[in-house]
């Protein structure tokens, strides 16, 4: 589809006006990889991590919607002081890199969008909305680096994001690399 010209978009910061509809779309996209059979994608643990986002001061979604139709969602929350995001870190960072107050990092948390809409430019369109106007200073986020043979990793480069590290966040997730763009 190349319907990204009438894309509208939504937002949202009480999880429950759209959890099933985040569960939905989860199962489908992470159904359409083949992933679902693993633990850590399973749409129970999935729902398990966003009532876990969503508990977080500043958690918000923008889901995008094309004639009506939800095609896809980003969420994202900014890193408290009191944050277990760089505890997992494969190799530390300097305590002044990682020392967060609430408004200095935004963690990009999910990014889905539905295949019909895939390749059209809607990925780049609701990133750009949940993260236009945001206070913090910068954004972060985790990319399996073997998903797509590279090519979502590759994605977010050209998004401007850099790698700073890896991390495996949960024992059953895999292990990511953390990338890191300014605001």
């Amino acid at each position: 589809m190349t319907e990204s010209a009438s894309l509208d978009f939504r937002r949202v910061t009480d999880v429950e006006q759209v959890r099933q509809l985040l569960l939905d779309v989860h199962v489908e996209v992470r159904g359409d990889f083949g992933l679902l059979a693993q633990p850590f994608q399973h749409v129970d643990r999935f729902n398990e991590r966003l009532s876990g986002y969503a508990a977080r001061p500043g958690w918000e979604a923008v889901l995008g919607h094309v004639k009506g139709e939800a095609v896809g969602y980003a969420f994202g929350v900014p890193l408290a002081p009191t944050t277990r995001w760089w505890a997992s870190m494969a190799n530390p960072l300097p305590e002044d890199f990682t020392m967060e107050t609430g408004t200095r990092t935004l963690a990009l948390n999910e990014i889905l969008v539905r295949k019909p809409w895939r390749g059209t430019g809607i990925a780049r369109r609701i990133h750009d909305e949940l993260i236009s106007g945001r206070a913090e200073e910068r954004v972060a986020l985790l990319v399996n680096p073997k998903h797509g043979d590279g090519k979502l990793k590759a994605v977010y480069e050209g998004w401007g994001y850099g790698q700073i590290g890896t991390q495996q966040p949960f024992p059953d997730s895999p292990v990511y690399d953390v990338m890191m763009r300014s605001l």
